[in-house]
């Protein structure tokens, strides 16, 4: 059993070191700045990202956009809410069933790896996704990219968007965002086919949100899978 007494760790972007991964003790999991990129051009998606986690499990997230001053936050068991007052979904229980791709509004994301087998997969990927049926793509109504990581996994949360894929980025990116997603009804697989237990530190993510009942959650994540073009070896 795990005990909170216990001084808990710090892993972040700006002190990583490989020489000392994520462990299953109680650890602070911090990016100071999600979204480098929208920061230096004051696109106005970039967050302070701060999580915390218990055996490797999300426990305690809480991401903060100054620039709209929204602030999500959850905590295990006791639900997901932005600005401390709205409880997340926004939808609630009128939320839409999900139903497939084809309804779909999606983030997905470049990188900054651009060249080998994981930009490879993407773009390919990329390809399916907005193909037509009739050319054996999945036809999404539509593909976003907001350049944080966290702020993706938000807005699934929110119900915003409906599915978030992401492959490289780290444990920084999304500890905090994958409590507000759970807290909210959604689930996170792995950015691979076949894993429905994805690891805090393993890379690859795929986000769905809250449905009613539970309702097409499975089913789009089996949707997406069939879709990949290729591994992501992160």
């Amino acid at each position: 059993m795990h005990s909170l007494t216990r001084i808990p760790r710090f892993h972040g972007e700006e002190t990583y070191d490989p020489a000392h991964p994520l462990t299953d003790a109680p650890t602070f999991i911090v990016d100071p700045i999600d979204g480098t990129i929208n920061f230096v051009h004051a696109f106005p998606f970039a967050c302070v990202s701060l999580g915390f986690a218990v055996g490797r499990v999300p426990t305690v997230g809480v991401v903060y956009n100054p620039s709209t001053k929204a602030l999500y936050s959850a905590i295990r068991g006791q639900g997901a809410f932005l600005n401390r007052e709205i409880r997340l979904p926004i939808k609630d229980t009128h939320a839409e069933p999900l139903a497939g791709l084809k309804n779909a509004l999606i983030a997905v994301e470049w990188g900054s790896d651009r060249s080998g087998v994981n930009w490879e997969t993407k773009i390919r990927t990329f390809e399916r996704l907005g193909a037509s049926q009739e050319h054996g793509g999945a036809m999404v109504r539509a593909m976003r990219s907001l350049g944080s990581a966290a702020l993706n996994l938000c807005a699934v949360a929110d119900g915003t968007l409906d599915l978030y894929w992401e492959g490289g980025c780290w444990a920084w990116d999304v500890c905090a965002g994958w409590v507000i997603l759970s807290e909210a009804g959604g689930i996170m697989a792995d950015g691979t086919p076949g894993n429905w237990e994805p690891r805090l530190d393993g890379r690859k993510y795929l986000a769905i949100r809250g449905s009613p009942g539970g309702s097409g959650q499975k089913e789009l994540v089996e949707e997406f899978w069939s879709h990949i073009q290729g591994p992501l070896q992160y």
